[in-house]
């Protein structure tokens, strides 16, 4: 394995999380960082210890092996593609582009090059999601007939994030559609969601809900529960219960899951509750990065291609369409 420069577009929260995680991985010998904000890299790159590229143009030039984007959703098509275009292998988080039509256009660019886009879907990475997966897949469970998951947030983001958020069910659900897929290998075929607004005017002022619940029809007849909420004020709950006609997993069951029994005899634990993505799924995005760092070195598979992610994005987007109408939609029927 050769070292390699990693260059990193977006310095904010998460794109500075994982430079830190880029710093310190093996095969790693330099990291790269750059911004809209110039100074703001520039300030990320002195605090980090990084090396600093005032434009994406010089980011390019400076050579890099690979190239992961933590920038706005509009500028993700033109940068993957900037990068495919290059012979550049490339990590970008969720999603690959605001809608529906760009990103077809992007997946379908992309099936042109053989060059690797991975796609930030975490929880592919996190350990109890991938028990809960190789349990489904070794028959452990028996037949499933339910799956119940949860992304459940302790407080709203800020009000100017809603309207470029892509709603509830694009920015939040979307990780509960890829890992329902994901863990049991089954296509959605039908969804109904409805929402609701009880919280601050702004999301419903954006045509946005706080709280939605869907129900997901899979192709072998499973049915699958998501709750999606911005104000769970007990914590950050992230969880997928699996429940099979001989057994059952549970994926976020642990001693920092904000849950609270009401039970007499069932104190509540000592460790504090998970108060964010970030801390709950800290293992999950070094291993995302690592796994990465190896896929641009041609040691490893891409785990996460665009093309799961459109069939994610494709459930995320019937939901907003059952929302809307007040009816259940089948996947068939949105597809282009």
């Amino acid at each position: 394995m050769s070292p390699i420069t990693v260059g990193l577009a977006g310095t904010g929260r998460i794109g500075t999380s994982h430079a830190e995680t880029l710093a310190t991985l093996p095969g790693v010998s330099r990291v790269i960082v750059t911004d809209a904000d110039a100074e703001r890299a520039r300030a990320t790159a002195d605090k980090l210890g990084l090396e600093y590229a005032p434009d994406i143009d010089a980011l390019f030039d400076a050579g890099i092996d690979g190239l992961v984007v933590a920038t706005a959703t509009d500028s993700h098509p033109a940068l993957i593609t900037a990068a495919v275009d290059r012979g550049i292998p490339v990590f970008c988080e969720k999603p690959i582009a605001a809608d529906i039509l760009g990103t077809l256009r992007v997946v379908e660019r992309l099936e042109r090059s053989e060059v690797p886009v991975q796609i930030g879907f975490q929880r592919r990475f996190d350990a109890g999601y991938r028990a809960a997966r190789a349990a489904i897949a070794a028959g452990d469970l028996g037949w499933i007939h339910t799956l119940r998951a949860t992304t459940l947030d302790p407080a709203p983001p800020p009000a100017d994030y809603i309207p470029r958020s892509g709603g509830l069910f694009r920015d939040c659900g979307v990780h509960d559609f890829d890992i329902i897929r994901w863990v049991t290998g089954r296509e959605v075929v039908e969804v109904f969601a409805t929402g609701a607004n009880r919280g601050e005017a702004f999301f419903a002022e954006s045509g946005d809900v706080d709280t939605a619940a869907v129900v997901l029809r899979l192709d072998d007849g499973c049915l699958a529960n998501v709750s999606l909420s911005r104000y769970n004020g007990a914590g950050y709950d992230v969880r997928l219960e699996v429940l099979g006609s001989t057994g059952n997993a549970i994926v976020g069951l642990d001693e920092r899951a904000p849950l609270h029994s009401v039970e007499p005899g069932y104190p509540p634990s000592a460790l504090p509750v998970y108060p964010g993505f970030m801390d709950r799924f800290h293992a999950a995005y070094v291993e995302e990065l690592a796994t990465f760092v190896g896929v641009v070195d041609g040691r490893l598979a891409n785990p996460c291609p665009p093309a799961d992610a459109l069939e994610a994005f494709y459930i995320a987007e019937a939901c907003e369409l059952s929302r809307h109408q007040g009816r259940p939609v089948r996947l068939a029927d949105i597809r282009r």
